[in-house]
């Protein structure tokens, strides 16, 4: 039996963490509180569990090389639920003698400056979920000073791509459906997306390696694009034009009224009426990742929502 990896979260990030994992050739567990998954990858073992349960994830981790920390409580609950989640899988890997790698935002920086957010800058949160981001982190990292685990983590900027529900249902299904898509503040301002088959594949790589313990790592995301150009992006795949609208806090606060999720985007709304980059060359120069074309990742993103629209 080849190295057990362990995946906590089955969504897209999951996902493509267990395909890259699994292109390694390495046996992969993913763990859920459902242990269900729609179409998983080939291959990939299915386990039902309580996340927020050390005594009863713990067995599950047995023997595993590492922990992929994938998991995350709806929007509107991470205050409540964020920390103690990632403490309980912390706790289960650090009794199972796995190190873990969690994935992570770029929320900890806070407001963008004039340069790209690279792995060295100070945490200077500016929201409440970007101060639960930071706690989290440093207690992660608390950890693996103390000797208790090695640990490392990946942050990525906003991401799409196949599985992705949010962008993925509101840009590329909408314009499939020849319908006007849904974005949020500033159309005209550079912002870094992560494509989410990049962000599983920097998971992996960051679980094989030992240089790449005790610190944090960004995914490579490719050149900054507008929200305007990837409708333009878009536009020219799909032969015809695809239009969007913006929405800004006031729409946002009254779509919050009735969807609690959209509520907590009103205070990021800072990451879309700003120049909002990330640097990932530190990875990309370590250990040779390159993100993925915008134009591929369009394509195979359209494939994708097609399948959805179809199903």
């Amino acid at each position: 039996m080849s190295e057990l990896h362990v995946i906590f979260g089955t969504g897209p990030l999951g996902r493509y963490t267990a395909e890259a994992l699994l292109a390694m050739g390495k046996t992969v567990r993913l763990i859920s509180r459902s242990g269900k998954m729609e179409s998983p990858p080939e291959g990939v073992e299915l386990r039902k569990a309580d996340a927020l349960n050390p005594a009863e994830t713990a067995p599950l981790l047995e023997g595993a090389q590492a922990v992929y920390q994938c998991a995350q409580p709806e929007y509107h609950r991470w205050s409540e639920e964020f920390p103690q989640l990632q403490e309980a899988i912390l706790t289960a890997a650090i009794q199972c003698k796995a190190k873990m790698i969690a994935a992570e935002n770029l929320y900890i920086y806070g407001m963008p400056g004039k340069d790209p957010f690279t792995e060295t800058m100070p945490y200077r949160p500016c929201s409440k979920k970007g101060r639960v981001r930071a706690a989290m982190t440093e207690s992660l990292f608390a950890a693996h000073a103390s000797g208790k685990i090695p640990v490392a983590s990946v942050r990525g900027s906003d991401f799409f791509g196949p599985w992705e529900p949010i962008n993925g249902e509101m840009v590329f299904v909408a314009a499939l459906k020849r319908k006007k898509v849904n974005m949020i503040g500033n159309l005209n301002l550079p912002h870094s997306f992560t494509y989410v088959k990049d962000f599983g594949k920097a998971l992996a790589i960051v679980g094989n390696d030992e240089r790449a313990l005790g610190k944090a790592w960004h995914v490579p995301s490719g050149p900054s694009v507008t929200q305007k150009q990837l409708l333009d992006l878009l536009s020219a795949q799909l032969g015809y034009p695809v239009k969007g609208q913006a929405a800004g806090k006031f729409i946002l606060s009254i779509i919050g009224l009735f969807n609690p999720s959209a509520k907590e985007v009103v205070e990021m709304l800072y990451e879309y009426t700003n120049p909002f980059e990330i640097d990932g060359s530190a990875m990309e120069k370590t250990f040779g990742l390159t993100a993925t074309p915008m134009e591929q990742r369009i394509v195979e993103t359209l494939e994708w929502a097609k399948t959805r629209i179809n199903s």
